[in-house]
């Protein structure tokens, strides 16, 4: 099987790794703008296909896995990975698609159609409408509503398409507002409504199927900390589920993958009340960002579970529970400016020093001195800890993000460890909307900081300016260099 990674940044980067470990050839896209990106030194070959927004284009990533020979394509997330329409090409080309069948990400990505299948096959389900709205809302409706509501989108994905209405008076407003938004991001503009779940933790569920009826249940993770409905920290296990509770949301995403005769990994995701009361949402047909938590919690690689079952061979037998070993947590790195209302953060990467140390491992497609532009998400690395329970979890991932550093960008690594240092976080009482409140204490200006990091960031200019630089002077550097990074670690 020769496989083509139709995306970029660190997930392309993470399952390459996992083709090169396998024995499996592999093949990279990209773009004009992601010639020396990271993910094609992974990769056996490489192709060119057009401008940075060609990933989306679903003629040319079948037209490079002609000219590569590729047989099976990888989606990866975002981009394509959810579009049925491109599943369904790759497979009449012949190719395998590693992921879901078309006609499972089709269905799982009409809410709409996912709430009816999923109700059907016995989950409980969120009060809200199944049909969409007219395009034009009728006014009585407003009166006849539970506020306050959610309006969203029936193609929506990552949080887009979704607004919040408190009354009768917002909510035509806010359908309007769904309805551009969704059409601007999905090309439909489809809505429907939703009652809104309040003081809700976010709970999703791994599961793994080969198509054929077996279906497994991974774990869960917690993903209760987001920020406009993104995703900022996820961890693994959930904590504070009683032992009857993960069993009951377990089985839940176990009945809907056999329902759906799932092949491949998939994410069953629910909203959990303050009465333990459980309902489902969605299903993302993919791998997510947050997979190495369960990665870690459990000892299995998820990336090279997917392509052995693309290749034919039998999933291995699960028990009906796997005990996660330890706790796992995540932290998106986002090249964000949080004291400028989170607006992207674009640059070279001046100076980088990942973390690493016991516990630690980092998911990245970064290296010193590229450019980092606003042309796609702003996601950098995601940093993930091990420890043998969340407390040691937390110091971990703390200590982590005091280590990481990089220069010539803007990123949330302050912001994040204020939240994992919070009292709320520490205790595990979050919910989705607890970033709603919570009030970031303003980073330090320190000016012997910020003159350091000027300095640091000047000085590898220069070396790069200057090779030939005398072997006493690039001492000094290396010396004022790990001068600068003491302190960057003293002051976290």
């Amino acid at each position: 099987m020769r496989v083509l990674v139709a995306n970029r940044g660190e997930i392309a980067v993470r399952i390459l790794r996992a083709c090169r470990e396998m024995g499996l050839p592999s093949v990279a896209v990209f773009t004009d703008v992601d010639e020396s990106a990271l993910h094609l030194r992974y990769a056996d070959e490489a192709i060119l296909i057009g401008e940075k927004g060609q990933y989306l284009n679903i003629e040319k990533i079948l037209e490079a896995a002609r000219l590569s020979g590729a047989t099976a394509i990888h989606p990866g997330y975002g981009f394509l990975a959810e579009n049925p329409d491109f599943a369904q090409a790759v497979e009449a080309q012949g190719l395998t698609f590693i992921g879901p069948r078309p006609e499972t990400v089709a269905m799982m990505g009409d809410k709409l159609a996912a709430r009816r299948f999923s109700r059907e096959a016995g989950l409980p389900v969120i009060a809200g409408t199944d049909e969409p709205l007219p395009q034009q809302f009728p006014l009585e409706m407003a009166r006849k509503v539970s506020y306050p509501v959610l309006v969203k989108a029936a193609a929506g994905g990552g949080g887009r398409g979704i607004r919040l209405a408190r009354s009768p008076e917002e909510l035509p407003g806010m359908v309007e507002a769904a309805r551009r938004e969704a059409k601007a991001a999905f090309s439909d503009d489809t809505v429907f409504l939703e009652s809104l779940v309040q003081q809700a933790r976010h709970i999703e569920v791994q599961i793994l199927g080969d198509g054929e009826g077996n279906v497994a249940c991974l774990g869960e993770r917690e993903c209760s900390i987001q920020r406009r409905r993104q995703k900022l920290i996820e961890e693994a296990p959930a904590s504070g589920l009683s032992p009857e509770l993960r069993r009951q949301i377990h089985e839940a995403a176990l009945k809907l993958g056999r329902a759906l005769r799932f092949r491949s990994l998939g994410t069953v995701e629910f909203l959990l009340d303050r009465k333990d009361q459980f309902y489902f949402i969605e299903v993302n047909p993919r791998i997510q960002v947050e997979h190495p938590v369960t990665e870690l919690v459990t000892g299995l690689d998820l990336v090279k579970t997917q392509l052995s079952i693309a290749l034919g061979e039998p999933m291995r037998a699960y028990p009906p529970t796997i005990l996660p070993r330890g706790a796992a947590i995540e932290a998106r790195i986002l090249a964000e400016d949080t004291q400028e209302g989170f607006l992207p953060s674009t640059g070279q990467v001046l100076y980088l020093k990942e973390p690493g140390g016991p516990g630690i491992r980092v998911d990245s497609a970064l290296y010193q001195g590229m450019s980092v532009g606003a042309d796609y998400d702003s996601l950098l690395a995601k940093v993930i800890a091990w420890g043998e329970d969340r407390p040691a979890a937390i110091q971990r991932l703390r200590r982590a993000l005091n280590e990481f550093q990089i220069g010539g960008l803007s990123t949330d690594i302050d912001f994040i460890l204020q939240i994992i240092e919070s009292p709320q976080f520490v205790s595990g009482d979050i919910t989705t909307t607890y970033l709603e409140t919570f009030q970031p204490i303003p980073t330090s200006t320190e000016p012997g900081l910020e003159r350091d990091l000027a300095l640091a960031a000047a000085m590898f200019a220069h070396q790069q300016r200057n090779p030939k630089v005398a072997p006493e002077a690039r001492q000094g550097s290396h010396w004022q260099m790990i001068a600068w990074k003491e302190q960057m670690t003293n002051n976290g």
